[in-house]
């Protein structure tokens, strides 16, 4: 486990989390921001990238377990991001269809946000957000962002403008003053 919240447990993804991870990735409606559901083998890709994330950095996006049933619904964690030439450390959230509107994508984002400031002591936390992607730009959002800039990122052969929202670490974000392993972004 590396958070918990109210009504989710976070923890890194395993081979196992595939036909789970399957269900949101390959579902067309969940994956519209992306383009479009993803195949078999993008699937695989992005499960392995997080599993190559947790390696590099400690972190990346963690599978998201309903306490109650134990079964994963969704994911969110932290990523770092390549934005206009630099890297961010962005919080991504992607649930089930079935788990929309019920407050799990904040409710995660919010342990992220707290985990980026108080863990790893970063200075900036972002969320890249499709311009379409009105569902994802309210969580922000409620996570104190606002937009900070835009761009036009090529994915999939298609050109998508993306906003990126961020929110400075406030004095009380910083669990210990003395913390070490700052990620300085801003």
């Amino acid at each position: 486990m590396i958070l918990e919240t109210e009504r989710l447990i976070l923890r890194e993804l395993t081979p196992a989390d595939y036909p789970a991870l399957c269900r949101i990735l390959q579902d067309e409606k969940a994956m519209y921001a992306y383009g479009g559901a993803f195949s078999g083998m993008e699937a695989r890709e992005w499960l392995e990238r997080q599993t190559s994330r947790y390696r590099k950095w400690g972190f990346g996006l963690w599978a998201a377990d309903l306490k109650e049933t134990g079964e994963m619904i969704g994911q969110c964690g932290l990523t770092m991001q390549p934005w206009k030439g630099r890297e961010v450390l962005e919080i991504g959230y992607l649930f089930q269809r079935a788990c929309w509107h019920r407050g799990f994508a904040l409710e995660a984002a919010l342990a992220c946000k707290r985990y980026a400031f108080e863990t790893l002591d970063a200075g900036e936390v972002c969320s890249i957000i499709r311009d379409t992607n009105t569902a994802s730009q309210k969580v922000a959002v409620r996570l104190g962002m606002t937009v900070r800039d835009s761009w036009v990122k090529h994915y999939r052969g298609i050109d998508m403008p993306h906003d990126r929202y961020a929110v400075l670490r406030q004095p009380e974000d910083r669990a210990d003053a003395g913390a070490s392993g700052r990620i300085g972004f801003s």
